[in-house]
């Protein structure tokens, strides 16, 4: 087997593991069959990383964009019987995350993530995610988790959670299903809504064995807001120009489909690491920490680059 592609399952392997490591740390409560009800101990009250719905029965974290939403669709209400509440916690837990890995988090700890990876792996035509639609996931951070939240509000003054409540296909699987299936008594109340939340799971999830991490490209909101960070963060990817030979070997490997060279920093990097430690002979590419350089330069092909 060529080294290169060694190295590569090496670390797609080390990726895997990880995720999969995070995938039960967000969700450590399996009592919930017997129990019948949803994790309230001491570890609910930390901010899971990436996007891990709060209902989840396995839950022992809450999501940072169902708290955000929880916070703004009660500000008015808030601001109105004299108080004021800054969010400080969750958002500087969203903050200290994007600060320190921007959407590293994305590729290496968000159980929806992992979910569609999975599927992808499944044999099938592969299709690609147009640039366009990674628009999508900005106006969705900013119409249905700011705007919305904020100012379209009842009689109470208080607004609803629209990511949560009309789109979030993480919730539906990972809540959703899961409590209607434990909790016999929510069946009646299943209707067009839950219908709708099924379908548009269903829709993801088959778009996710054609195109790569659909989702987290195009309607992602905590995908958007780690992006942000994406060119500051602690861990970012060095570009070396001198030693850029302009193969597009780095392209060609991209899942999301960056440039690489054009923009080493993209919001819509996952810092998968896949380019910048497998397809980069000529060191152009590397990650660096907090300003130190860490190369992983794999072997060089077994064929010398024409």
């Amino acid at each position: 087997m060529p080294a290169l592609h060694r190295h590569r399952l090496s670390m797609e392997r080390l990726r895997f593991w990880i995720q999969t490591l995070w995938l039960f740390l967000s969700n450590g409560y399996w009592a919930f069959p017997v129990s019948g009800t949803l994790y309230q101990g001491p570890l609910k009250v930390l901010c899971s990383p990436g996007l891990n719905c709060y209902s989840c029965p396995a839950a022992t974290t809450f999501c940072p964009i169902g708290s955000l939403q929880q916070l703004l669709l009660g500000a008015r209400l808030a601001l109105q019987s004299g108080h004021a509440y800054l969010g400080t916690y969750v958002l500087g837990c969203m903050g200290l995350f994007g600060t320190a890995f921007g959407r590293l988090i994305c590729g290496w700890a968000c159980p929806f993530g992992l979910m569609q990876e999975m599927l992808h792996r499944i044999p099938s035509p592969k299709l690609g995610v147009p640039a366009w639609l990674g628009w999508g996931k900005y106006l969705v951070l900013l119409v249905l988790v700011v705007v919305l939240p904020l100012t379209v509000v009842d009689d109470f003054g208080l607004g609803l959670p629209w990511f949560c409540k009309f789109l979030c296909p993480a919730g539906t699987l990972e809540a959703g299903i899961p409590m209607v299936l434990l909790m016999p008594d929510l069946r009646s109340a299943v209707g067009v809504l839950y219908l709708y939340k099924l379908s548009l799971l269903a829709l993801v999830l088959l778009w996710s064995i054609a195109s790569f991490r659909p989702f987290c490209r195009s309607l992602c909101p905590l995908g958007a807001f780690y992006g942000l960070f994406n060119r500051v963060s602690l861990i970012r990817l060095k570009f070396n120009a001198d030693n850029c030979t302009k193969c597009g070997a780095c392209h060609r490997i991209c899942p999301v489909d960056i440039r690489v060279e054009q923009s080493p920093n993209s919001g819509e990097c996952i810092r998968c690491l896949r380019c910048c430690t497998e397809a980069c002979q000529y060191d152009a590419l590397s990650v660096e920490i907090a300003g130190h350089v860490w190369r992983t330069r794999p072997a060089p092909f077994d064929q010398p680059a024409r």
